[in-house]
């Protein structure tokens, strides 16, 4: 549960770094290539980045689905402890 967790803040921080590496406008990353004809030009730079931010967004996902799974596990793993486990029953009365 806990490595979920980690994973789901790791996954979290690289997807703003995508994000702010991206411009609204379509510059960001791809603006400092100024050269149409190499290899990871100005066109393949945002689209490896738009891939990439779509991945990472999948991921966080599908990780939240797994971190909710696990979770109703160890909830209902503890509901069954704490019903085996017999309370002192109280009377009403305040002690003194």
């Amino acid at each position: 549960m806990v490595l979920v967790s980690i994973l789901i803040v790791f996954f979290a921080i690289i997807l703003i770094a995508a994000v702010l590496i991206q411009n609204s406008k379509g510059g960001g990353l791809a603006s400092s290539f100024s050269s149409g004809n190499q290899m990871l030009g100005v066109r393949k730079t945002t689209d490896a980045l738009e891939k990439a931010t779509w991945t990472i967004v999948a991921i966080i996902v599908v990780l939240c689905i797994v971190s909710s799974a696990l979770s109703k596990t160890s909830v209902s793993a503890a509901s069954e402890v704490s019903d085996q486990v017999e309370v002192p029953a109280t009377t009403g009365v305040p002690q003194e």
